[in-house]
């Protein structure tokens, strides 16, 4: 009898511990599951671009467009801005590393590096430009003398093309078309490059340099030597040869 009793008392006991109040540890665990692990994994990295060889030496090949040598340039915008620095040329409108250094920071004003979460070493202060207009981008500009040389030398590149764009004639067919038409035909004979005329330029750009032109408001003079009747505008008609050097026709 006395068992029985006992007996009743603990099954009580458990029955209201198993209906209980659960706490907030109890909420938090409900539905995990914990995974015994052996230790630390590591993952090395798997994806890879692979054309298996199959187009090396083709010039479309991943060796031949992301391969070293002057290919690496384009890995990333640091890389190409420093090889365009290495030639003289600007990159998104910044001058070089050179031409920074020679006009130094804005106003002289000092600058300071901190250490920032994440970004690491960062630099605070002036920018190194020319004015407070270049800062803000409104007189920022690519088109530095190496550029325009660059332009020059395209220009002259086009000009003097003995092969055309699908490998026909170059030079001597604008002759040809000169002396049926009136006019040499520079489309396709791989004598077309395409110059921006800008207000920076040291001499006129002409454009596509074929003689045309217009204009619409007062525009600077040097761009005015590049259009309308300037040198490089139609005014190059005027004094006899057009762009690629050919003598002015008179008995057509």
């Amino acid at each position: 009898m006395k068992l029985s009793a006992v007996a009743c008392a603990l099954l009580v006991a458990g029955s209201a511990d198993a209906y209980s109040t659960p706490s907030r540890s109890d909420l938090r665990s409900l539905g995990t599951k914990s995974i015994a692990t052996s230790g630390p994994r590591k993952v090395g990295a798997s994806m890879k671009m692979e054309d298996f060889g199959f187009l090396k030496g083709s010039g479309i090949g991943f060796e031949d467009i992301w391969g070293s040598g002057e290919n690496d340039a384009v890995i990333s915008e640091v890389a190409l801005e420093k090889t365009l620095n290495k030639d003289g040329l600007r990159y998104r409108l910044n001058r070089t590393e050179k031409e920074a250094d020679e006009v130094g920071r804005l106003y002289d004003l000092p600058g300071f590096e901190v250490s920032l979460p994440i970004l690491g070493k960062t630099y605070l202060g002036p920018p190194k430009v020319g004015s407070i207009w270049e800062a803000l981008g409104f007189t920022a500009t690519s088109n530095n003398e190496a550029r325009q040389e660059e332009k020059l030398k395209a220009i002259e590149k086009a000009r003097n093309a003995q092969k055309g764009v699908r490998g026909g004639e170059g030079a001597t067919m604008r002759s040809k078309w000169l002396d049926k038409y009136g006019y040499p035909r520079l489309v396709g004979s791989g004598g077309i490059f395409y110059a921006d005329q800008l207000s920076t330029d040291k001499v006129p750009m002409g454009g596509f340099n074929m003689g045309k032109s217009g204009r619409m408001w007062p525009i600077p003079e040097v761009v005015e030597r590049g259009a309308y009747g300037g040198e490089k505008g139609w005014g190059m008609k005027k004094s006899g040869t057009a762009v690629d050097g050919l003598p002015k026709k008179t008995d057509m």
